[in-house]
């Protein structure tokens, strides 16, 4: 009941966490800096000539991140398809197989998925195929 009390606190945290896929927090994506916290001291300061100059090195520096980030959820999509893809079977099928036909219009949790065996007919594609059933009518 009393959720909006503790939003803050959960923004908060969830803005100044690193997150696994970019590597990064989404506060420093947004801004281009790492962000503040509460009781952090400052260690270093910077002196810039210009104010334009701190504005370019914020701008260099957001995109030299985002294009880490890029990178970095680049890297943990390839990682995730080569483990999906070591238990997945690559089944071939030719002209004559019999198969099941995956039921694609709207049905119910407890009917069924697949409708009943049915003969390939025509190969479109490695994955796309004509199909008949018993009573010689086809299907894509």
């Amino acid at each position: 009941d009393k959720w909006d009390i503790f939003l803050p606190s959960v923004v908060y945290a969830y803005n100044h966490g690193i997150h696994q896929s970019t590597g990064f927090t989404p506060y420093q994506l947004a801004f281009g800096h790492q962000p503040s916290h509460p009781f952090q001291l400052s260690t270093s300061s910077f002196k810039f000539t210009k104010p334009h100059d701190y504005w370019t090195q914020i701008v260099q520096y957001k995109n030299l991140i985002l294009k880490q980030a890029k990178h970095n959820i680049i890297h943990k999509q390839q990682v995730s398809k080569r483990r999906f893809d070591t238990n997945r079977s690559h089944p071939q099928f030719t002209l004559g197989d019999l198969v099941w036909m995956k039921i694609l219009v709207d049905r119910g949790k407890p009917d069924a998925r697949y409708s009943g065996l049915v003969r390939i007919v025509q190969v479109l594609s490695p994955v796309s195929f004509i199909v008949e059933d018993q009573n010689f009518q086809t299907f894509q």
